[in-house]
């Protein structure tokens, strides 16, 4: 029988096996305590563990979806859209047509402190591919940035956008907002600045896009109601939700610091809130707050005509 050996003794297989199974379970918990210690004092070890998950799912996500990435698409990459190291835009459209077409402009995820605008590169020049002009900018990360910087960001790309129309072939009356994760936060609120009276002045960021040329947002799987990051269940999401608000705001106690409520969409919505796609996954901590903006949307018209909220399946897709 073949034998290994683990500090000292010699051990059969399958007791070297669970050994090795004990040792890691062992560390991970000790790995797990550090980081909820750490949460006594800052969220920046949490914040940095977050990061690294999505830097690691994102270059496995960019290179599966650029495998899809069409022929036929004109690429700017990294251009610079503001003078800060961070704001860095990509934009696609089609290479063949004058245009001028649809902006779609998609705000990445990571939880406000990590993902990248490259993860879905190919994705976005799919869609490209069918007549639009798509945009990708990068914004600042916390806990190193704080809230509002990536919103302020964001109204600054759209603006650099607007100002090269032609050479983007871009039609400025005609952009739809969009983003996953924290980008669809980021997206849902620069709708908010641009339809609520009031709003722009509470955020202190002016709008650089009128009501009318936001013809709609698509949200996928994103964080907008500051109340439901009370009391959230799971060890490993609480530490998620309370280390992404605590970098993102720098406030210890985010969800009840007045300064930072005017982060609540649901919050801010007004009638004339652009028609919404809102998405969610099955176990995604964000299916509430895909109902909450859906209420708030109900609140002003008789349905919520105008929020198409797509809810989780009760099984796999089709």
């Amino acid at each position: 029988m073949t034998t290994i050996r683990v500090h000292g003794p010699t051990l059969n297989p399958a007791l070297g096996a669970a050994v090795s199974a004990a040792v890691r379970r062992g560390a991970l918990e000790a790995a797990g305590a550090g980081v909820r210690a750490s949460m006594l004092v800052t969220p920046r070890l949490a914040a940095f563990l977050i990061r690294e998950t999505f830097r690691r799912s994102g270059v496995q996500m960019a290179a599966s979806l650029m495998r899809h990435a069409p022929t036929g698409v004109e690429a700017y990459r990294d251009l610079r859209y503001g003078p800060a190291p961070d704001m860095l835009i990509d934009v696609f459209h089609p290479a063949d047509g004058d245009g001028p077409h649809p902006l779609l402009m998609w705000v990445h995820g990571g939880g406000f402190v990590g993902g990248s605008k490259d993860e879905l590169a190919g994705y976005l020049q799919m869609i490209a591919s069918n007549g639009y002009t798509v945009a990708a900018p990068r914004y600042s990360l916390a806990p190193r940035y704080h809230y509002p910087l990536p919103v302020r960001q964001m109204m600054q790309a759209l603006e650099f956008l607007q100002a090269e129309r032609t050479r983007f072939r871009l039609d400025p009356d005609r952009i739809v907002l969009a983003g996953n994760s924290a980008g669809a936060h980021i997206a849902a609120q620069i709708g908010a600045l641009a339809t609520t009276p009031g709003y722009a002045g509470l955020v202190g960021i002016p709008p650089t896009v009128a009501a009318e040329q936001v013809r709609g947002l698509v949200l996928a799987c994103g964080a907008f109601d500051l109340a439901l990051t009370h009391g959230v269940g799971g060890v490993a999401e609480a530490i998620l939700v309370r280390a992404a608000g605590w970098s993102y705001s720098g406030r210890r106690n985010f969800n009840r610091d007045g300064s930072f409520a005017a982060w609540s969409i649901p919050d801010y919505l007004t009638p004339a809130f652009p028609p919404t796609l809102l998405t969610a996954g099955n176990a995604d901590l964000a299916g509430p707050h895909r109902a909450a903006v859906r209420r708030d949307a109900g609140r002003w018209t008789r349905t919520g005509d105008g929020v198409l909220a797509a809810g989780p399946r009760a099984g796999p897709p089709p």
